[in-house]
C-alpha cells in the first residue's frame, strides 16, 4: 500500500469502509495517524476492530481532525457529514486527496488522470495496457474499482518514470483539492448523476476541477462531441501555454480500427483517440502503441464479447448505465444488410425517453425489455422495433437466443442501472454471462470464444 509521513500523528475520520474507505483507514493506520472510522454495515467495521476507534463522525467532536474523509458513494449533497465537518472547520477530502498529498515522498512519477461521463474505464485500462505494452511501469487505480491507496508504489525503473493512470468520477474529483496530473482527459459530458448536483452545470463544473488542479504547463486533452467538454476545453486553452491542450483527433486514427478487435463502435474511437494522444505526450510512439491497440482485450461488462453459438455473438455491456453509454453500442453492429441487434434493454432508469439510443433503433432486430422500467421502454419502442416484453434478464437471453440467426448479435446494453434486481451492474453482467453459457450450450455450459 501507499504511505507517508504527512499522515503520520494526524487525526482522521474515515466515513465509508468498502473498497476504497477500507484501503484509506489502512494506509493511514500505517502511516501512523488516528484512525477514526464508522460504516453502516458490521462486517466492514470488524475489519478495523482494535486497530481504529469504531465511530460514526456525526456523533464526534470534530475539533482538532486534521479531515473527514468519505467515500465517493456517501452523497455529499445530502449526507449530514458535509454540514457537521463544515462546522468544526475539518476539510471533507477522499482518497485521491490524499494520494495527492502522499505524492511528494514517493518515486518519481507521474499521473495520468481520465474523467467523462462515459468512456472512462476503458480509456483508463488501455493507457494502462499501451504503458504496461510499451515496458514504462504502471499502477492502475480510482473509479476503477482499483483503490490507489491500496496498491503497491511504483519503484524507481530503469525504463523510466513510473506512471499512475486513475479513473476519477465527478464525485472523486468533489473530494479533491490538490491532485496536479501531468496529462489529464475530459471525454465528454452528458447528463447523469443529477440527483447528486443541483443542475446539469454543477455536474459539469465538476469535471472541470480535475484541470484547473493541473499546473497550466501541464498537457490536458478534450472530447469535441459535446458543448459542455468544448466550453472547458476553451476555459484550459485560455489559461495555458500553446500546445497544452488538445481536443480528441479521431480521423487520425480512424483507418486503423479494423485492426483492433476489442475497441470497436464510434465510442471505442474516441476512447481511443484520446488514449492515443495521452500515451504520445508520455513519450509513446505510433510504432510502439499501434501494437499495443490491437493486443488490448477490453474490460468486463463493457462491450465485453463473451464469445459465439451457432453464428451468435453475444456481447455483455452490462456498464452501460444510461442512454448515452448504450447509444453507441447499438452503432457499433450496424445493419448488414438487416438490422443484427437483438438488444435487452431496462432496469432502473436514471432519465425518460431513449436519448441518442433512438437514432440507431435501426440496427435493432428486436428488444426485450427488463426490471423496472421495462413497461416505459416497451412503450417507447413500440411501432419502431419488435418489442419482448421479459421482465426477467433470464427469459429475455432465453427468447434472444431462440430467434437470433447466424450474423446476429444478442447485446445486453440496459441503458439503466441495476439496482432494481441486482447489487452492481458487475452482479448483473456475470448473471448474463452464465445464462448466456447455460442457454446457448446447455449440454456442456459454455459457448466458443
Amino acid at each position: 500500500m501507499i504511505t507517508s509521513t504527512a499522515f503520520s500523528g494526524k487525526r482522521y475520520a474515515v466515513l465509508g469502509l468498502a473498497r476504497s474507505g477500507l484501503a484509506t483507514a489502512e494506509t493511514l493506520i500505517a502511516s501512523g495517524a488516528e484512525v477514526f472510522a464508522w460504516d453502516r454495515q458490521d462486517v466492514a467495521r470488524d475489519r478495523l476492530e482494535g486497530r481504529a476507534q469504531l465511530i460514526d463522525p456525526l456523533d464526534l467532536d470534530l475539533t482538532g481532525f486534521d479531515g473527514v474523509i468519505v467515500s465517493p458513494g456517501v452523497p455529499i449533497n445530502s449526507h449530514p457529514i458535509a454540514a457537521h465537518a463544515e462546522k468544526y472547520g475539518v476539510p471533507l477530502i477522499g482518497d485521491i486527496e490524499l494520494f495527492a498529498q502522499a505524492r511528494a515522498e514517493l518515486p518519481p512519477h507521474k499521473v495520468v488522470g481520465i474523467t467523462g461521463t462515459n468512456g472512462k474505464s476503458t480509456t483508463t485500462a488501455l493507457v494502462h495496457h499501451i504503458l504496461d505494452a510499451a515496458g514504462i511501469p504502471a499502477r492502475m487505480g480510482g473509479n476503477i474499482g482499483l483503490p490507489v491507496l491500496g496498491r503497491e508504489p511504483l519503484a524507481p525503473n530503469e525504463n523510466g518514470v513510473g506512471v499512475y493512470v486513475l479513473e476519477l468520477s465527478s464525485y472523486q474529483i468533489d473530494l479533491t483539492r490538490s491532485l496536479d496530473c501531468e496529462v489529464a482527459a475530459l471525454l465528454n459530458v452528458t447528463p447523469d448523476h443529477l440527483d447528486r448536483y443541483e443542475s446539469f452545470d454543477h455536474y459539469a463544473f465538476s469535471k472541470s476541477r480535475l484541470f484547473e488542479m493541473q499546473d497550466a504547463v501541464h498537457f490536458a486533452v478534450f472530447g469535441v462531441d459535446d458543448q459542455p467538454t468544448r466550453a472547458i476545453m476553451t476555459a484550459q486553452q485560455a489559461r495555458r501555454p500553446a500546445g497544452r491542450v488538445a481536443s480528441i483527433d479521431k480521423p487520425a486514427i480512424a483507418d486503423l480500427q479494423h485492426e483492433w478487435p476489442s475497441l470497436q463502435g464510434p465510442h471505442n474511437l474516441e476512447n481511443t483517440a484520446a488514449a492515443v494522444a495521452m500515451v504520445e505526450e508520455l513519450g509513446i510512439p505510433r510504432d510502439r502503441w499501434r501494437p499495443a491497440l490491437a493486443s488490448f482485450k477490453g474490460l468486463p461488462h463493457r462491450m465485453e464479447r463473451l464469445g459465439e453459438h451457432q453464428g451468435v455473438m453475444f456481447v455483455n455491456d452490462s456498464k452501460a448505465t444510461n442512454q448515452a453509454s448504450t447509444a453507441p453500442a447499438l452503432a457499433a453492429f450496424p445493419a448488414d444488410p438487416r438490422p443484427r441487434i437483438h438488444w435487452i434493454v431496462g432496469g432502473l432508469a436514471k432519465e425518460d425517453g431513449l436519448g441518442e439510443c433512438e437514432r440507431y433503433l435501426g440496427n435493432v432486430a428486436a428488444a426485450y425489455t427488463i426490471g423496472e422500467s421495462g413497461p416505459r421502454f416497451a412503450e417507447l419502442l413500440a411501432g419502431k422495433v419488435a418489442v419482448e416484453k421479459c421482465e426477467m434478464l433470464c427469459e429475455a437471453v432465453r427468447r434472444a437466443i431462440s430467434v437470433a440467426k447466424p450474423g446476429d448479435v444478442v447485446l445486453l446494453s440496459p441503458a439503466c442501472a441495476s439496482f432494481d434486481q441486482f447489487r452492481d451492474y458487475e452482479k448483473r453482467g456475470e448473471h448474463f454471462r452464465d445464462l448466456v453459457a447455460a442457454l446457448a450450450d446447455p449440454e456442456h455450459g459454455e459457448i466458443s470464444a
